[in-house]
């Protein structure tokens, strides 16, 4: 995985993790939690035993993508299976036929296939639940109570997040407890995570965010909004005045959601314009800038938002963006500085890149490297034309430079990958 080493929250929970009693892992957005309660996890594995026998449950559909995604890079040779909504119920069922060693995957789809016989419980004695807090808040303590009711062997639970929530702890019943706590004091304020205020002359803000995704040029920045409608909407107008943007909530079909988070994590789209679904299991290296377009609600989600950015070594900047009748939140401390745009900035640059999408992915056995000599072989590209590759399981993504882009779905219109016809066209 090209981890020289572990950090230290990750090598306490190593060491305190495999004991006996139950964990509750406190560390912050981006500190590598994911890692962190998978090694104890694979300590606790009984290799010669063939049943399933670890369950985590996660709040979102793309940490369970992430999840499946980081177990499988350590290369433990054990099967793992993601359950999702949006993801193919059929798919999973065949996957789930040979048990796998491992299952991931959000509170509904769980309880549908617990509820269908999908999934054998009785040996599954490990139950890990990502972001617990944030499941909890979402509405899902029914399908989190009948899992838990469904699951008759497990004696270890591992609870992590990046907040300090007691009173969800409550709701979960555990044994002795080790709480790994790696939250720092404040939790509001990182040395490498640098708060703004913007202000806006008018109630709609719409102008001053143009105005500072001027100022950000074409470093990455997640806007953050309450309401799908105005992702929508900001998205749309940021459009309109030529930039490129990807909206993202959880109205949006899975393949629609697939693509715009390829789009802005490829360099496609500068701009992701986002709910609070956003704000959590999204690793997105190099983000710049957060914005709070619309004040987030609470404290926690204050938080979350903000730890898309400044992770692990790197730096970035949170802005909160103010209208007329509007105040900062009393939890944010200390006292944001006040940003002063420039009274003239140029338009950022558009992105070089452009996403090509393909229907076709890991269960039609293809992967990235038939996609690269795809494109090199039959679609004339150089291999500084191919950016970020993408392979998930009936569909994938892949960064062309934009300038070749009508050029190379010319020449590959009626080609075949691996003797398969598929299609090819933009990513929308």
């Amino acid at each position: 995985m090209n981890i020289a080493a572990l950090n230290e929250m990750q090598q306490t929970t190593l060491e305190q993790g495999s004991g006996k009693g139950d964990v509750i892992l406190l560390s912050p957005t981006g500190s590598g939690k994911t890692l962190a309660y998978l090694l104890p996890v694979l300590q606790l594995i009984e290799q010669d035993k063939k049943n399933t026998q670890v369950m985590i449950v996660v709040p979102s559909r793309e940490l369970a993508q992430q999840t499946e995604q980081v177990f499988r890079q350590m290369g433990t040779g054990l099967k793992i299976t993601a359950c999702y909504g949006g993801h193919r119920k059929e798919t999973e069922e065949n996957n789930l036929r040979e048990s796998p060693v491992v299952i991931v995957g959000t509170p509904g789809r769980l309880c549908d296939h617990l509820d269908d016989g999908n999934i054998d419980p009785s040996g599954i004695s490990l139950l890990v639940l990502d972001e617990y807090d944030k499941i909890l808040e979402l509405g899902f303590t029914e399908q989190l109570t009948f899992i838990l009711e469904s699951l008759p062997a497990v004696h270890k639970k591992i609870l992590t997040s990046a907040t300090m929530d007691t009173g969800t702890q409550q709701q979960i019943a555990l044994q002795e407890p080790v709480t790994i706590n790696f939250l720092p004091e404040e939790t509001t304020t990182q040395d490498k995570l640098k708060v703004h205020e913007l202000r806006s002359p008018e109630k709609d803000k719409l102008e001053t965010l143009y105005r500072f995704l001027c100022y950000a040029g074409s470093r990455k920045t997640i806007v953050f909004c309450n309401h799908r409608e105005a992702t929508e909407r900001v998205s749309k107008a940021l459009g309109e005045q030529g930039m490129v943007t990807s909206c993202y909530h959880g109205g949006m079909e899975q393949h629609l959601r697939d693509s715009a988070l390829s789009k802005f994590r490829n360099g496609s789209a500068n701009y992701l314009i986002t709910t609070d679904l956003g704000a959590r299991g999204l690793d997105i290296a190099e983000i710049a800038y957060i914005v709070h377009y619309h004040l987030p609600d609470t404290q926690e989600t204050y938080i979350h938002r903000n730890g898309r950015t400044a992770r692990m070594h790197a730096s970035g900047s949170a802005v909160l963006l103010t209208g007329p009748e509007e105040t900062v939140p009393e939890y944010v401390q200390p006292a944001p500085e006040i940003m002063t745009l420039p009274a003239k900035l140029p338009a950022p640059v558009a992105p070089e890149w452009t996403t090509l999408f393909i229907n076709a992915g890991k269960k039609n056995k293809i992967n990235k490297i038939d996609i690269a000599g795809f494109l090199s072989h039959k679609g004339g590209l150089k291999r500084e034309d191919i950016g970020l590759i993408e392979v998930k399981d009936f569909l994938s993504f892949v960064a062309i430079r934009k300038s070749k882009a009508r050029q190379t779905l010319g020449l590959i219109k009626n080609e075949k990958i691996k003797g398969q016809k598929v299609m090819m066209a933009i990513a929308r």
